[in-house]
């Protein structure tokens, strides 16, 4: 049985609640070791009227703080910044097979003076790779070549070279074939009319990467308004929406993240904090169980 260090988020949101609603699920699946204190999980389960399981086991995490359900807060975005750093370390050791995230709050780690913008951003510093973010389920899997950039940088970022590497990396790591590579433009630029992207950058790079495998792996550039209609396949998003608002429309609840183009496996959950729902034992746990699933299926 595989073991997996799950860094609890943010402790003002909901991840501590699916942690704790899914550990006799998860158990069965992996071994969690979950990075936080006895006493901030103490006053979790209070806040939530859940006991804790006698085998939660954890991974002591320094920090004693005011939970506030539903609140941006520097004290809970630092303490999840220490245990996302605690399950990496735990995975450079050797120590774990695989991390699982729950969710944090960008706004909480800004507040901290914490200078990433998220998860996959401080993998890329620790291990020097370009980590891949995938997100989706077995349905529908899509990778994100450009990410939590302002839209009007996007078209700047679309290059052939890095397309084509971003490419290659992201079939490495997957193994998957068949892998739609969306336009960027409407109608797929309209042979120029529209933009050129498609003809300078992204259809070269989709030729050069099919030679390089030596077989037809990616088909494209796709007209992006058209490309989910069959509701399920493989697709390289060229920016952040352009990928996920079709696939949260179709999965919000069963879909994960996956770092991929690293030296460990990291998965996630798709969603955020959800402060509305904090503490009210209404949070659904089914993208973690998927997140925990996937780790558990893998070939790592």
């Amino acid at each position: 049985m595989k073991t997996v260090a799950v860094s609890v988020g943010d402790l003002n949101g909901v991840g501590i609640e699916i942690a704790l609603k899914s550990h006799n699920k998860i158990k069965k699946l992996v071994k969690p070791i979950y990075c936080i204190n006895e006493k901030m999980l103490k006053k979790a389960s209070n806040l939530l009227n859940t006991p804790v399981p006698e085998d939660f086991e954890i991974y002591e995490i320094k920090g004693d703080f005011e939970i506030k359900p539903g609140k941006i807060d520097a004290e809970s975005g630092e303490f999840s910044y220490k245990s996302f750093l605690a399950a990496i370390n735990l995975a450079k050791e050797k120590k774990v097979d695989a991390i699982t995230t729950l969710p944090i709050h960008k706004e909480s780690w800004a507040k901290a003076g914490i200078k990433y913008k998220g998860h996959t951003e401080v993998l890329r510093d620790v291990f020097k790779k370009n980590a891949i973010m995938m997100l989706g389920c077995p349905k529908l899997y899509v990778a994100l070549f450009t990410e939590h950039i302002p839209l009007k940088e996007v078209p700047s970022k679309i290059k052939k070279e890095k397309l084509l590497e971003f490419m290659i990396d992201f079939y490495k790591s997957t193994g998957f074939n068949n892998i739609g590579v969306l336009a960027l433009n409407p109608h797929a630029g309209d042979g120029g009319v529209l933009g050129d992207e498609e003809i300078k950058e992204i259809l070269p790079a989709i030729i050069e990467a099919n030679e390089t495998l030596q077989k037809n792996t990616f088909y494209g550039p796709l007209v992006p308004d058209i490309a989910f209609i069959k509701q399920k396949g493989v697709f390289i998003a060229m920016y952040h929406d352009q990928g996920l608002a079709p696939l949260k429309s179709l999965y919000f609840d069963e879909s994960i993240n996956v770092s991929l183009n690293l030296p460990i496996l990291r998965t996630s959950v798709d969603h955020g904090t959800a402060f509305d729902i904090a503490y009210k034992g209404v949070a659904k746990t089914k993208s973690y169980e998927n997140a925990i699933k996937y780790v558990k299926n893998s070939k790592i």
